[in-house]
């Protein structure tokens, strides 16, 4: 049997995230230190396009963003464990963030036509699946 490393079935997992979410752009397994686990579309290059920034750039965003949207939220008295789920929409597009335990979580950029009701219901599954990688 063909050895396969992690990297590698977390970025099959994204990559079919990406291409069965209409309107997602990338994705990003991050560490809440702000490192890239994995991404798609793999590599460190132009990330999001010409002149945009790359997954390490959107890896420090998604940890500094999950851990201000936790620490609100205890603050507020409205969560004891966490974070469900973070959304960010802009005039382009959005960055939606789901964490995946207290050491991992996936940020996901999608296109301002991509349905966010649809990508709740699509991220969770890739979650599941990161879950599964780790825990090997």
């Amino acid at each position: 049997m063909l050895l396969e490393y992690r990297v590698d079935q977390l970025q099959r997992v994204l990559a079919n995230l990406c291409k069965s979410l209409e309107g997602a752009r990338a994705a990003v397994v991050v560490s809440v230190e702000g490192l890239v686990v994995a991404s798609y579309p793999p590599g460190d290059g132009s990330f999001l396009g010409e002149g945009m920034t790359d997954s390490s750039q959107v890896a420090a965003m998604a940890s500094i963003m999950l851990s201000l949207a936790e620490r609100t939220l205890v603050r507020l008295g409205l969560s004891d464990d966490g974070i469900e789920r973070l959304l960010i929409e802009g005039c382009r597009g959005s960055v939606i963030v789901l964490p995946v335990d207290h050491e991992v979580a996936i940020a996901v950029v999608l296109e301002k036509e991509a349905k966010p009701g649809v990508a709740f219901h699509i991220i969770p599954r890739a979650v599941q699946q990161v879950q599964q990688i780790l825990k090997r």
